[in-house]
């Protein structure tokens, strides 16, 4: 794998965004998507104080990191553990609050890359989609085992897959005859069972498929809707987050958690909004920010990336 091609997704306007809660000496900054450290390794670069504890459910990309960051020595902390798990990783370590939280959601460029884990539907590979390949059921699994209803809630959820019963009824069709095991099988039932219209738009029809695919072996949004409160949860007052979403869902996720801690919880027709009331979030981004036309050019897979970000600024009302 190499690493020097990869290129982490708006990484300056990410250590822009973080920068002011960073510079204080003994900052602690959570990374809860490690993957090949890119992001880690710039963060422990720019502020030089701070001290980084880095999450991934994926051994791989620990031991690769692990190598990337070694010359910053105990000032990085690696840790297995799925970023919902972030207040038993804080809490096991010693450490109260952070200064800063950064999530950069969706598949790994490793991930994409390496050609057995089966999520990239441009190659042929075993159908796995795990992040962590220790632990749960393969994509292969839920495309073989799970009821058809099953199946077209995960594609309409998950993947916001239009021909969802068509694609299922085809599965299940196909699943009859002989499991799935691999990707490319999948990737031409799906050309197959979808009218001509539905294959002029939106780049290789099987995306949607295999986003939901993805989505539903990993835990993807059950996961994110208990991480972030419990990131938000876990800044110290004047802390920041900033979360990189890379498809609607997320982002939508996103932008709920931040809008209500931004949000005064004051019953309404108070003529005064007593501090307990008070918003415990400011927002440091207008809506959701986007890559630039030179990233994306740099880096194709910045395009769909979403860039919030916010500021704790009270804490909780006791």
């Amino acid at each position: 794998m190499n690493q020097v091609r990869h290129v982490p997704v708006m990484l300056q306007r990410c250590l822009d965004l973080l920068a002011p809660a960073l510079a204080e000496p003994g900052a602690v900054v959570v990374d809860c998507t490690l993957g090949l450290g890119g992001h880690s390794e710039a963060l422990l670069a720019t502020f030089p104080s701070a001290r980084l504890i880095a999450l991934d459910r994926d051994q791989e990309a620990l031991r690769l990191s692990a190598e990337r960051l070694a010359p910053y020595g105990d000032r990085a902390t690696l840790v297995h553990a799925v970023y919902d798990e972030l207040p038993d990783v804080l809490a096991r370590l010693g450490v109260g609050r952070v200064q800063g939280v950064l999530f950069d959601l969706g598949v790994s460029s490793m991930q994409l890359d390496e050609s057995d884990r089966g999520f990239a539907y441009a190659q042929d590979a075993p159908l796995d989609m795990r992040m962590d390949q220790t632990a749960g059921v393969s994509a292969a699994e839920v495309l073989n085992t799970y009821p058809p209803g099953e199946l077209v809630r995960i594609l309409r959820a998950y993947g916001e897959e239009k021909q969802a019963k068509r694609i299922v009824s085809a599965i299940v069709k196909e699943r009859e005859k002989q499991p799935f095991t691999h990707s490319a099988r999948l990737v031409e039932l799906i050309r197959d069972a979808l009218p001509q219209a539905a294959k002029r738009t939106g780049g290789n029809p099987a995306k949607r498929t295999f986003q939901a695919l993805r989505i539903e072996v990993n835990g993807e949004l059950a996961i994110l809707e208990r991480a972030v409160p419990a990131a938000v949860a876990s800044l110290a007052v004047g802390g920041r987050i900033a979360v990189l979403s890379y498809h609607s869902l997320e982002d939508r996720l996103v932008k709920q958690v931040f809008a209500a801690g931004a949000a005064s919880s004051a019953p309404p027709g108070l003529p005064v909004v007593p501090e307990r009331y008070q918003p415990r979030l400011e927002l440091l981004t207008r809506g959701a920010e986007l890559p630039t036309e030179e990233e994306i050019a740099e880096n194709r897979r910045a395009a769909p990336a979403r860039l919030r970000g916010a500021r704790r600024i009270r804490e909780d009302a006791p």
